[in-house]
C-alpha cells in the first residue's frame, strides 16, 4: 500500500512540474516573439515625411535594431521608446530620427 502512495505522490509530483516548465517555456517565447518588430517597416513609415529619407531609414533601422522599439507616428512621442530617445552619436547628438 506504501509503495502505490509513494508511486501517486511521485506522478502528481512530476505532473506538476512537468506543467509549470511547458508554462515557463511558453512565457519565454512570448516574451522573445514579443521583442521582434518589423523595423524596416516602422521606419519606412516614421521617415515617409523626412526630406532626407534614405538617411532618416539608415539611422532608424540601427535605433529599431539597438532598442527594438519605434516611436509611432512620422515624428515626435519618443517618451514611449526610451531607448530610442537617448542613442547618441559619437559627436553627442541624438541618433534616432
Amino acid at each position: 500500500m506504501a509503495f502505490t502512495r509513494s508511486t501517486l505522490i511521485l506522478a502528481i509530483l512530476c505532473f506538476i512540474l512537468a506543467h509549470e516548465l511547458e508554462i515557463n517555456d511558453g512565457n519565454q517565447y512570448i516574451m522573445v516573439a514579443a521583442q521582434h518588430i518589423d523595423c524596416r517597416g516602422k521606419c519606412k513609415y516614421r521617415c515617409s515625411k523626412a526630406s532626407r529619407e534614405k538617411i532618416c531609414s539608415r539611422a532608424c533601422n540601427s535605433c529599431c535594431q539597438r532598442c527594438s522599439c519605434v516611436p509611432p507616428g512620422t515624428a515626435g512621442n519618443k517618451d514611449i521608446c526610451p531607448c530610442y530617445a537617448t542613442l547618441t552619436t559619437h559627436h553627442g547628438k541624438l541618433k534616432c530620427p
